[in-house]
């Protein structure tokens, strides 16, 4: 998370340079309202997946919701910036890329959805005219973190916001996390509150939505992080958490805290190796994490890493053999029985997309 980058006083000094933050993007969301920048459209379902924060809001894990959602009824692909690759320009996922190809992201896209296209480029308007170049029969675009690139125009905006820090209550960067205007929520046309814990009440949506003061027709929907079981990341053998399982918790995210919880809950002890967001693991990384793990006493311990990382350390083959290293896969579960109802909102817009052109 942008914070950790940041501690809190140096921010509050900062406060100037976010007034300036906020000035500049007022200004340009302003020329895109009045149509002196404008926004262009490819004649094609696109939906964008974005937040209006820097830091975890569970993007990802919507991507794979959506793909998982749409890849069975309709031909769809989905097309990140790929941040933190070691590469530029227009990229397709092949049987041979790796993350530092492509970005951790999307090469998890790769590995979970192999039959879906999966494409990165950071200059959006070339990247989707090259994808639907590359594979014309496309049906939909999903679009990861495309919220704030206006030169795009989304058909479908999901935008997410994290619960425990919703965008009404925070301010703009260096001091905040906010990227993007508050009013830019209006864009939207869902909205999905994120990471709420699952006892939320029904009197506690209505104060959150009673907050975020959705406009007429926009969707506000609740999501709880649900955590699968942990496998390890070569052999893929399962592993359950007990209360006896001492874990070294390794992660490269911008917000570990719900996973922390998570851990608290279900393991004996935890002890955390945090990096930065998007790390890109070294050799030397891997024997620092390998250190830790021999210093906890303990006959059953293991490593835990999240699915993002784990594409960014598989590229240690030998090395890996042997280590307890085991990934929790993450998902949105919709809360108040929504799914269903989020489902049919999705797959009814391609199909009355379709149906106009």
């Amino acid at each position: 998370m942008f914070s950790s980058f940041f501690p809190k006083p140096l921010r509050i000094i900062l406060f100037p340079v976010a007034l300036l933050y906020w000035l500049i993007i007022t200004i340009r969301n302003f020329l895109y309202d009045l149509k002196i920048l404008r926004s262009s459209s490819f004649g094609m379902p696109l939906i964008c997946v974005g937040n209006l924060s820097v830091g975890g809001t569970g993007k990802s894990p919507m991507v794979e919701y959506l793909v998982s959602l749409l890849k069975d009824q309709f031909k769809i692909a989905t097309l990140s910036r790929g941040y933190k690759r070691k590469t530029k320009g227009y990229a397709l996922a092949n049987e041979k890329v790796t993350a530092l190809e492509i970005g951790d992201e999307p090469m998890l896209f790769h590995i979970k959805f192999p039959d879906v296209p999966v494409a990165v480029g950071e200059e959006r308007l070339d990247a989707i005219s090259q994808l639907m170049h590359d594979h014309p029969g496309t049906e939909a675009i999903i679009l990861d973190d495309a919220f704030q690139h206006r030169a795009i125009k989304a058909d479908l905006n999901i935008l997410l916001t994290d619960c425990n820090n919703l965008f009404t209550r925070d301010f703009y960067l260096p001091t905040g996390n906010l990227r993007d205007q508050k009013s830019s929520y209006k864009r939207a046309q869902v909205i999905i509150v994120t990471k709420c814990n699952a006892g939320l009440t029904r009197e506690g949506r209505e104060k959150i939505i009673k907050e975020i003061k959705p406009r007429p027709g926009q969707n506000v929907f609740f999501t709880t992080i649900e955590y699968g079981e942990a496998r390890h990341i070569k052999t893929k053998d399962f592993y359950k958490l007990t209360d006896k399982t001492d874990v070294l918790l390794v992660t490269g995210i911008a917000n570990p805290k719900p996973l922390e919880a998570m851990l608290k809950a279900n393991c004996k002890t935890y002890s955390t190796l945090q990096y930065p967001d998007h790390h890109i693991f070294t050799i030397d990384d891997l024997r620092d994490i390998s250190k830790k793990f021999k210093q906890i006493e303990s006959p059953d311990k293991i490593i835990l890493t999240t699915e993002k990382d784990g594409v960014r350390l598989i590229k240690f083959d030998s090395e890996l053999t042997g280590l307890p290293l085991f990934i929790v896969p993450i998902r949105h579960d919709f809360l108040f029985g929504d799914a269903s109802k989020f489902n049919e909102l999705v797959t009814d817009f391609i199909r009355k997309f379709r149906k106009t052109l």
